[in-house]
């Protein structure tokens, strides 16, 4: 009598979501799909990553799968634990809230030189940002609120042209965003936080860089209010 077939359990659900259809090496596109699903909150903070299945959704062997998990641990959106194996990197409240202070250190000095350099473009990009992120909003698209969030943020931000800046605002914004901390906010703060968001369009437009930076400052006290009031469960104990 033959022993049985051991079966793995299903993938989940979330690993259908990796396309597998991009451009790039293998490494790159295994790297660019996980590390795209992670950033919408599709794979929520301590989610297992079974490197089997991802190995089968693009047709590879656990190599490059594991090459490009290595690459997420150092960019701070995996964890590893020796037996448990990789997971959605989870973060404490007081990481979080140390994020955020790191978030608005360099959103503040990014903010002081984009409101002395921007152009009529660089408007036109803010203003469309904000739309797009008012549409969201206003439909309670809780995943589009943190992608067309992150859209506004880094229209404000790119005309500073510090490049070494800006990949080091979007590191730490890319540490906050698989904890997708707006799912849990009232709708009275959602609408305080988009009203500085409204004042950041005008004072960015009017090249008040001083006012830019002040509204910037009490957008992130208010964001500091909502991660102090995330429940338990979305933390890591």
């Amino acid at each position: 009598m033959s022993a049985p077939t051991s079966r793995r359990r299903p993938a989940a659900t979330w690993i259908r979501r990796l396309a597998t259809d991009r451009a790039g090496t293998v490494h790159e596109r295994i790297l660019d799909a996980l590390r795209t699903v992670i950033l919408a909150g599709h794979a929520p903070p301590g989610a297992p990553i079974a490197v089997d299945d991802v190995a089968e959704q693009f047709t590879v062997s656990r190599i490059p799968v594991r090459e490009a998990l290595k690459t997420l641990i150092g960019e701070g959106l995996v964890d590893h634990e020796p037996r448990a194996g990789y997971s959605v990197a989870r973060l404490t409240r007081a990481e979080l809230a140390e994020l955020y202070v790191v978030r608005e250190a360099l959103e503040s000095a990014a903010l002081a030189a984009a409101a002395r350099s921007a152009t009529t473009a660089d408007d036109d990009e803010v203003v469309a940002a904000y739309e797009a992120l008012s549409a969201a909003i206003h439909g309670n698209d809780a995943q589009g609120h943190h992608r067309e969030s992150r859209r506004f943020h880094l229209a404000l931000t790119g005309p500073c042209r510090m490049q070494r800046l800006l990949r080091m605002f979007e590191s730490a914004w890319n540490l906050t965003e698989p904890q997708q901390p707006m799912s849990y906010v009232s709708r009275e703060m959602t609408e305080l936080l988009h009203i500085d968001h409204q004042l950041m369009v005008d004072a960015f437009r009017a090249r008040d860089a001083e006012s830019l930076v002040e509204i910037s400052d009490r957008h992130y006290r208010r964001l500091q209010e909502v991660v102090a009031g995330l429940p338990d469960t979305r933390m890591r104990a």
